[in-house]
């Protein structure tokens, strides 16, 4: 064990090196593609997990990765307080303002793979607490003091960045690309209002590509709006945003429809043949709940839950595009329709489930909508489920058939059509404000009140695991519970969902954005 522990303190000295001196000493720390001692110590710290902690180490960045691009990486889930990378490493360190925000983003990340130039990289914790960098670290310490007067809402200094130079105008101006599935209005809505209040939107096509013009209150949000999320994906390798600043100062909005939308003016009608603003999503983005909804997670990934809740992504004419998934690499010996259905009924109303007779590791499993699929998708894709890395990916298949009647298939084809323990049937559900990446930590609800923490941590504790934590809400009918591993608490969640604690009271088990 002590061999393993001079690894780490011979990695830590590696990295203290680089975050007090600048210069040739930056260069001591290895990528983990050059030989010799740096390499192993970098490759041994990888396997070891540090703790959570507010400065994050990210590796494998291309080439001439500017700080710019490392911050936009942070931006969406908190203030950025500290940046370091080391040219010619491939590597940085970024320093968020809370731990809070720094456990959002590794847990947003570990689902879906970050991207820097459409090139994969990888982000950790480090096992320092927070950066001291020197005076010759200039240069990203203007770029840093540049988003930070844009994050309170000043203008950026002079010496800063040339892309934080200060934005001229708060409209944006917005290109899609390589548009696999469609996107509204409340989509683009949900995505930049992370950054600020939207103003108004207005969505059309010109040259056969989808655009839109979006107003923000002032230059400042426009412009950190556009560094965090130019060149972004709003779904996994699709969708991507291009944005730019627009000659126009001031959007004049007619009508609130699909199309276009004004949310400082609900009275506007919503013209002729246009569908108005349905009453749900109106309420759900209108006032101040409308940043934090879905608030936790990045406005990437959120956004395939506001299409969810907003029930209207409509997917015919568009190939490849239905409600179906393929779950593969599954435990055969384990898994069964009903468990499918829970895990996967976390992030959208699951159908029908089969589970393949000939490939008995593979199943389909039918969403509600496309919006959903691509929901579980993103977030269930290389989770471990029974000891199993599952694979989630998009099916050809646009449903699942049941088997004819009279045609015995032992169980693997179940229909939960009409299954009470949808969470999303209700337009503008709660449940759609509380969608979070697998966890350590689990929402406990609906817990009777007789029901004290011994209880709970040895259901939890009998489903297969070791709990962490635990800790009741004030009124004791919520609780968050903590198991040592991801795999465990969906392991739990997927046992522990529905179960009856007795008086009709049935435990309702998700999972939370966090920590105790």
């Amino acid at each position: 064990m002590e061999g393993v522990s001079s690894w780490r303190r011979g990695s830590d000295e590696l990295l203290s090196s680089s975050l007090y001196n600048s210069g040739s000493d930056m260069s001591s720390i290895s990528d983990g593609t050059s030989n010799g001692s740096d390499s192993k110590k970098l490759r041994v710290e990888d396997r070891m997990e540090a703790p959570p902690s507010r400065v994050l180490h990210i590796r494998k960045l291309p080439n001439e990765t500017s700080e710019t691009e490392v911050i936009a990486l942070g931006l969406p889930f908190g203030k950025v307080t500290n940046i370091l990378t080391l040219k010619g490493k491939n590597q940085a360190f970024l320093e968020l303002g809370t731990e809070e925000a720094a456990i959002t983003m590794v847990n947003y990340y570990s689902t879906v793979t970050p991207h820097v130039r459409n090139v994969p990289v990888f982000i950790q914790y480090s096992n320092h607490k927070e950066l001291k960098t020197d005076a010759g670290n200039q240069r990203a310490q203007a770029v840093l003091q540049a988003v930070s007067a844009v994050q309170g809402g000043g203008t950026p200094t002079s010496g800063s960045d040339l892309a934080l130079t200060a934005a001229s105008s708060p409209v944006l101006r917005i290109i899609i690309d390589n548009m696999f599935y469609p996107v509204t209005l409340d989509v683009l809505q949900q995505i930049f209002s992370k950054f600020g209040t939207v103003m108004k939107i207005i969505t059309f096509t010109k040259n056969n590509q989808f655009q839109a013009l979006l107003q923000f209150n002032d230059p400042s949000t426009a412009q950190q709006a556009k560094i965090a999320l130019d060149g972004q994906n709003i779904y996994n390798s699709c969708c991507t945003l291009r944005i730019d600043y627009s000659k126009l100062v001031n959007l004049n909005v007619k009508y609130n429809n699909d199309k276009s939308r004004d949310y400082t003016r609900p009275e506007l009608p919503a013209g002729d043949g246009q569908p108005a603003m349905d009453p749900n999503m109106a309420a759900a983005f209108q006032g101040k709940d409308s940043n934090s909804l879905l608030g936790a997670l990045s406005p990437l990934n959120a956004a395939a839950a506001a299409a969810a809740a907003a029930g209207r992504v409509a997917l015919s004419g568009h190939s490849g595009s239905s409600g179906v998934l393929l779950a593969s690499n599954l435990n055969e010996e384990m898994v069964t329709p009903q468990s499918l259905f829970t895990l996967f009924g976390v992030y959208g109303d699951t159908q029908r489930v089969k589970i393949l007779y000939n490939k008995k590791d593979s199943a389909l499993i039918q969403m509600a909508d496309a919006s959903q699929a691509q929901l579980a998708m993103s977030h269930l894709n290389g989770q471990k489920m029974y000891g199993k890395v599952i694979r989630v990916a998009l099916s050809k298949h646009t449903s699942v058939q049941l088997p004819r009647d009279g045609l015995d298939d032992q169980g693997l084809t179940k229909d939960f059509t009409n299954s009470p323990l949808h969470r999303f049937k209700k337009p503008g559900s709660k449940n759609f404000q509380n969608i979070f990446p697998p966890s350590t930590t689990l929402h406990l609800s609906n817990i009777p009140t007789d029901v004290t923490e011994e209880d709970l941590r040895l259901l939890f504790s009998n489903a297969g695991g070791t709990v962490n934590a635990f800790k009741f809400f004030q009124d004791h009918k919520m609780a968050l519970l903590q198991m040592s591993t991801v795999e465990e608490a969906i392991q739990g969640l997927i046992d522990l969902h529905n179960y009856n604690m007795g008086d009709n009271h049935h435990l309702r088990v998700s999972f939370s954005k966090s920590s105790i």
